[in-house]
């Protein structure tokens, strides 16, 4: 695995999320309670941009079907069928950069 810069530490504060990509992935990275998570940033029920969601604590809300996923663990949280779990990634704070491992 190699770590990857996504954002400062600053422009994630707790109760927030960004969007970046990393080797060509969208990824989601959001700061629950002050801990950083990263996510797969794309729903796997039709490819949503959980990025451009609502994040509710650990929960981020798909903006197309509604489909909720828990960030910590990348499991479904809500949706009418059940699908697979979202790939999680470590993320780890280096200076003052967010760094995800893919």
């Amino acid at each position: 695995m190699t770590g990857i810069p996504v954002a400062k530490i600053q422009d994630v504060p707790p109760g927030t999320m960004i969007g970046a990509e990393v080797k060509g992935e969208r990824i989601l990275v959001a700061n629950v309670d002050g801990h950083l998570h990263a996510i797969r940033a794309t729903c796997n029920h039709m490819n949503g941009p959980l990025d451009k969601g609502t994040l509710e604590g650990n929960v981020v809300t798909c903006p197309l079907h509604k489909s909720r996923w828990d960030v910590i663990t990348g499991r479904l949280v809500w949706f009418p069928r059940l699908l697979p779990p979202e790939p999680v990634y470590p993320v780890m704070v280096v200076g003052d950069q967010i760094v995800v491992e893919k």
